[in-house]
């Protein structure tokens, strides 16, 4: 295959899909409405709630739902050749995907801009509700903990980057301060702020940034606070904006290169059914999730995409484009990692020894070279846009994170409604995790987590689809094979841990460097306990949520009372 040929084929996807598929679901099965008052019309304070126009809200929506996922993902699947990860990047995208992302947003969107805890109670039960917010707490935990790792590490190993990350997050305050507070022409500040980034990138090259991992941990976690407790429209969003065309930048520089260059895949198309990581079925589908379908994308368009609509027509372009970017992207990566090497036993060396991201930041300075852009340039550039992927997610995931915990625990004491409170929370856990190594125990059981939480959105939707009279089934047998395949990756991972466990326990099996026996023991027993937990409140809500959906399309589900305190996420 020629990287190129791949190119086309996935564009072609997208326009179709955009065009055609997401046209008639929003105009025939939504029948969206200019003339409805969006919630961020009607609740409008400031902090959540704000009515953003749809272009700044397509960069935050996109650079809020692309994060390493579909970069890391699809380069590891190349074990399993480049044909399997391909074609569940494009029908995944196609035929889930983007119908995930858009329909939280509209469920959100009809439902007074209510989170998915409040959501839940409505449409399911109340302890539905209880279930899916202790779910999502420790599903968002994972997000954090990981990535909280990871970008800590990465700035610690590149010190051109620290500058820019410093620069982005003045740029993003700055940015903020322009649009909304002295009005300034949008596109102004965007062409203002995106030559400043990449100055800073350019600058992170003479001027390197050192850092111990502990250092740039705590760093990582403050960013986060910051964007957890600020009003959105004053660091979080104006942040994922600026951050959008960086990254953008970096897509089409890599679209350019690859036109340019025209390489082949030296990945063979198809290997063995069955790899290191497990067998392509369950496991591919929770290895390449953001790119095809991911579950972190219902929370960004629910709890923060929903809030800040102007109109409900600007949802297809908003959520559903974006997802249609985010599948180019994850496209690019699969490009990357087929199409730099000169043979599949040179990826699987380079894997190995680099890890996915390592062949990323390799292969996209690799391509922008081919463009005349310096090298040095070119992996910083690189490194930043890792950095920027990541860590951008990080803000989102404690300020949802803060919401649950309002809503989780809120109701028995207002302490916990307070917002630096639910931070607080959400930033010392992830410490603890991140500084104690056992984040990477509970880290293997993201890929389950994340598709399991596509699946319950997509439950929630195809009962309030049914509840509305609305063709359901677009949604509901999308649902069905995400709920399917999930539960069979963490069983699957549940028996892996338990097997490691007892390999440990019979000195079968040594623990990582730096760590001792019974910490690795332990490790493996909580993330299966975990896992196990996962699996069961999977099934509770299952159970619960199909029973309502048969009531919903009976026109028997009535409307559910109001809980007993208002949803956190207006506070």
């Amino acid at each position: 295959m020629n990287s190129v040929v791949a190119l086309i084929i996935g564009f072609a996807v997208a326009l179709i899909g955009y065009y055609w598929y997401a046209r008639y679901f929003d105009e025939k099965v939504i029948q969206v409405d200019r003339k409805k008052a969006t919630p961020a019309r009607m609740y409008m304070d400031g902090v959540d709630f704000i009515p953003t126009s749809k272009h700044v809200l397509f960069g935050y929506q996109f650079k809020s739902i692309a994060a390493l996922g579909p970069v890391l993902g699809p380069i590891i699947s190349l074990q399993w050749g480049w044909l399997p990860g391909l074609l569940w990047i494009l029908l995944g995208t196609f035929l889930i995907g983007w119908i995930h992302d858009y329909s939280s947003a509209i469920v959100s969107l009809r439902n007074d801009g209510e989170t998915f805890g409040a959501l839940s109670y409505k449409l399911i039960s109340p302890r539905g509700r209880v279930i899916l917010l202790s779910f999502m707490y420790f599903y968002l935990l994972l997000i954090v903990s990981a990535f909280g790792s990871i970008v800590a590490n990465m700035l610690k190993g590149t010190p051109s980057v620290p500058l820019a990350i410093l620069a982005l997050m003045a740029v993003g305050l700055l940015s903020g301060f322009l649009i909304y507070k002295k009005k300034m022409d949008i596109l102004l500040v965007t062409v203002l702020m995106v030559v400043l980034s990449l100055v800073a990138i350019w600058l992170g090259t003479v001027v390197p940034i050192g850092g111990s991992y502990a250092v740039w941990v705590v760093f990582g976690l403050l960013f986060s606070f910051i964007g957890a407790v600020l009003p959105i429209w004053s660091y979080t969003q104006p942040i994922n904006y600026i951050s959008f065309y960086l990254v953008a930048l970096g897509m089409l520089g890599a679209v350019v290169g690859i036109l340019v260059g025209r390489p082949d895949f030296s990945v063979p198309v198809f290997t063995t059914y069955s790899i290191g990581v497990g067998p392509l079925w369950p496991i591919l589908f929770v290895t390449i999730a953001c790119g095809a379908i991911s579950g972190w994308h219902s929370l960004v368009s629910s709890s923060g995409t929903a809030r800040q609509l102007e109109n409900e027509t600007d949802t297809r372009y908003v959520a559903g484009g974006a997802m249609y970017m985010e599948m180019i992207l994850a496209l690019i990566a699969l490009i990357i990692g087929a199409a730099t090497f000169a043979t599949f036993d040179d990826y699987a060396a380079n894997l190995k020894a680099l890890g996915p991201a390592g062949i990323f930041a390799a292969g996209l300075g690799a391509l922008l070279g081919k463009l005349g852009i310096a090298s040095e340039f070119g992996k910083a550039f690189a490194g930043a846009m890792l950095v920027i992927l990541a860590i951008t997610i990080m803000q989102l995931a404690v300020r949802f994170m803060r919401i649950a915990t309002a809503e989780i625990a809120g109701e028995g004491s207002p302490f916990f409604r307070n917002t630096y409170v639910g931070a607080f929370i959400a930033v010392l856990l992830t410490y603890i995790l991140v500084m104690t190594g056992t984040w990477s125990y509970i880290w293997t059981l993201f890929g389950g987590a994340n598709q399991l939480m596509a699946a319950l959105a997509l439950m929630l939707v195809s009962i309030w689809l049914a509840k509305e009279g609305k063709a359901w089934y677009y949604t509901f047998f999308p649902m069905l094979f995400m709920l399917i395949t999930t539960i069979a990756a963490l069983v699957l991972t549940t028996r892996n841990l338990i097997v490691a466990a007892s390999k440990l326990s019979a000195g079968a099996a040594a623990p990582p460097a730096g760590q001792s026996v019974g910490v690795a023991i332990g490790g493996n027993v909580i993330s299966a306990a975990i896992a196990v937990f996962l699996i069961i409140a999977a099934l509770l809500l299952a159970y619960d949520g199909l029973k309502m959906f048969g009531k919903a399309r009976a026109g028997k589900l009535g409307k559910a009372p109001a809980p007993t305190a208002a949803p956190a996420a207006k506070a």
